[in-house]
């Protein structure tokens, strides 16, 4: 359903057979870049042409979601900047 939260993407959500990963409104799993998008990753993010989709799939499985690093990231900058500068 498109109102819910999608489930954790792992590794292997490009693969139908793992269970959880199918598409909302069509009969398939989630593309590359659905995953991709649903990981936060920008819309046009380039994960390189020479690399096989199944070490894609393992990039984006393994990925800390880039909207939440740039979260964390900048708590821990303000937390620095706040008690030791």
């Amino acid at each position: 359903s498109w109102d819910k939260v999608s489930p954790t993407i792992t590794t292997q959500f490009s693969s139908y057979g793992s269970g959880r990963f199918g598409h909302p409104d069509q009969d398939r799993a989630i593309s590359i870049r659905e995953g991709a998008l649903l990981q936060t990753f920008p819309k046009d993010y380039d994960f390189g042409e020479e690399i096989k989709t199944v070490e894609v799939s393992r990039h984006i499985g393994n990925a800390v979601p880039p909207k939440l690093g740039l979260v964390i990231g900048k708590q821990i900058v303000n937390h620095i900047r706040k008690n030791y500068v």
